[in-house]
């Protein structure tokens, strides 16, 4: 497997992401683009991308605030998004030039594309086919679900699944239930699995670090939701 930084813009801004691959794949792959965490481009949202990679994906891993920053302290990691998401299309921007700088890759099929987020990150990858994006579907892990702009009929391309936990505090329910009201009225194939007793960030084993109440690992609801995923791939890729 290949693994190497790859720099690419959002206007004067120097993204800095995580580019994985099998070298030894001939022709183009399908292409995942994986927006990480609050906390910026750390080893959960890579070692994601390794996992797809290995699977014969080529993913790359995304860098939301410049320069591979990466926030250690949840007051600050929570700052940055809310200044991130300040303007809805300057965040839906920031996951445009990913998007584009994947799908410009040589191993790369631009026809094949999908996108993967985790917490902000699968906020990242609803607001893309909110936008339009070329996607041929999306996956939302314990991501915020609520927008500024919702989705117009007819402009989402993507199919979306959306994997939440069914007890996490910064996704209630009613969040859950009005981003299917929103997807139904625009037209879009969707699909939505809760896990109960999941809370946020369920699948990544460092969550309890944070030491915050809601937030946790969920061994059962990750692999479930990898698996869902996997099956999603499947469908949209056949």
């Amino acid at each position: 497997m290949k693994t190497e930084s790859i720099a690419y813009q959002d206007g004067a801004v120097t993204l800095r992401g995580f580019l994985a691959y099998d070298d030894k794949k001939t022709g183009k792959q399908p292409g995942i683009l994986v927006m990480p965490e609050a906390f910026g481009l750390g080893t959960h949202a890579k070692e994601r991308a390794e996992r797809l990679a290995a699977l014969g994906y080529v993913a790359l891993a995304g860098d939301p605030y410049g320069n591979g920053v990466e926030y250690t302290d949840l007051q600050e990691a929570i700052k940055q998004v809310g200044a991130l998401r300040e303007d809805p299309a300057k965040f839906r921007q920031r996951g445009r030039v990913a998007l584009d700088k994947l799908a410009s890759l040589p191993q790369v099929d631009p026809n094949r594309l999908a996108a993967v987020g985790y917490c902000m990150g699968g906020t990242f990858a609803l607001e893309l086919a909110r936008d339009g994006a070329p996607l041929k579907g999306i996956v939302s892990f314990h991501g915020g679900l609520e927008t500024q702009r919702p989705a117009a009929a007819g402009q989402v391309k993507a199919k979306i699944l959306v994997c939440t936990g069914a007890d996490d505090p910064f996704v209630p329910v009613a969040q859950v239930n009005a981003l299917a009201d929103e997807m139904t009225k625009a037209g879009v194939d969707w699909q939505i699995i809760s896990y109960g007793g999941a809370v946020h960030s369920f699948t990544n084993p460092d969550a309890g670090k944070v030491g915050m109440p809601g937030i946790a690992y969920n061994k059962s609801a990750d692999e479930r939701s990898w698996k869902a995923m996997m099956a999603f791939f499947d469908e949209i890729f056949a």
